[in-house]
């Protein structure tokens, strides 16, 4: 199968990329290395094509996808922080970029799985997260929702591209994926906290901790992909649909910390900083966010599985490797 990736060289993308290489597929990547890098594709450059260039480059994403059998829509501006000090650029990137894979889809119904997020269930209190839940943002003047109301409004814009246009899709709702290459640039929390542990730095938890999210392996999260682009180019669009994709065990954000400093047996003590000094006044947070994936196991036999202490090994042994073991030295005991 030949396949365009978007968002190739990034955390997910490049994964995923190295994985239907491996299983024998033709593969393109188009990255704009803003958050990507060459570097996480290098051990697969001599078995697929990589595209510098940008998502939301209709014309350039037309011409790339015209002779694919399928697309994988991974490319977005991702993580708190980004959102936070540029939310036009994350609203406009997402949502353009979503566009311009559809329109090239479109041509010859080319099958797209395309990657959401958790946070499109914004603040609802009903846990577990089913996929037919209703979402509750907060206002708009909140700069954070913006994220969610894109992702949001992708899925609208993917769903009406398959009624109208007849464009096979599913969606992937990803929850807190984690794992080797991920960067703690944008606020990604366990790369963060691996890299301060390590450096022998305060772990720095935002608020008082007791806020809990679930951790799912980027292999994981590249398994239940691979099962769902193939139901979908299989089935078409009835092989579609939404569905969550995420480890269903919670843990607290301050439960997590003190895991990774005794993984890295470091002594970095953990610290507590409000959530305005991190990410300015009127942030909102989430107290708790856990997928039902009874849909994913249903129908393609697989759910997230891969312990927390796994994850936690692997980030901070890729952690150790980025960082040339700075500081890790004195930090083991």
């Amino acid at each position: 199968m030949k396949v365009l990736v978007t968002g190739g060289a990034g955390f997910i993308g490049s994964h995923l990329c190295e994985r239907l290489v491996n299983d024998g597929h033709s593969v393109r990547a188009l990255d704009d290395l803003s958050t990507g890098s060459r570097a996480n594709v290098s051990g697969i450059a001599q078995h697929f094509e990589f595209v510098q260039g940008d998502a939301t480059d209709a014309e350039l994403v037309a011409a790339l996808a015209a002779d694919r059998d399928a697309i994988v829509h991974f490319a977005a501006a991702v993580g708190v922080k980004l959102i936070v000090e540029r939310p036009a650029h994350a609203i406009t990137t997402n949502t353009r970029a979503t566009d311009a894979v559809l329109r090239a889809a479109q041509t010859r119904q080319t099958p797209v799985l395309i990657a959401s997020s958790s946070e499109v269930y914004g603040k609802s209190a009903r846990v577990p997260f089913r996929e037919d839940d209703d979402m509750v943002f907060g206002s708009t003047t909140h700069a954070r929702w913006g994220y969610a109301c894109a992702k949001a409004l992708d899925e609208l814009l993917a769903l009406a591209f398959q009624n109208e246009h007849g464009v096979p899709v599913v969606i992937c709702r990803f929850f807190n994926v984690v794992g080797p290459r991920q960067s703690a640039r944008y606020g990604m929390v366990l790369p963060r906290f691996a890299e301060q542990a390590l450096a022998g730095e305060p772990l720095t938890v935002y608020g008082d901790g007791t806020q809990t999210r679930c951790f799912s392996h980027v292999r994981d999260a590249v398994e239940a992909s691979v099962r769902l682009l193939a139901r979908l180019t299989a089935l078409g669009a009835a092989g579609g649909g939404v569905f969550n994709v995420g480890s269903e065990h919670e843990i607290a954000i301050g439960e997590l910390a003190q895991l990774v400093r005794d993984a890295a047996r470091s002594r970095s003590p953990i610290v507590h900083v409000p959530f305005e000094r991190a990410y300015g006044a009127n942030f909102e947070d989430m107290t708790r966010r856990v997928p039902d994936c009874a849909r994913l196991k249903s129908c393609v036999d697989f759910a997230p599985s891969t312990p927390l202490s796994q994850c936690i090994r692997d980030v901070l042994e890729s952690r150790r490797a980025m960082l040339g073991d700075v500081g890790a030295g004195p930090l083991r005991a």
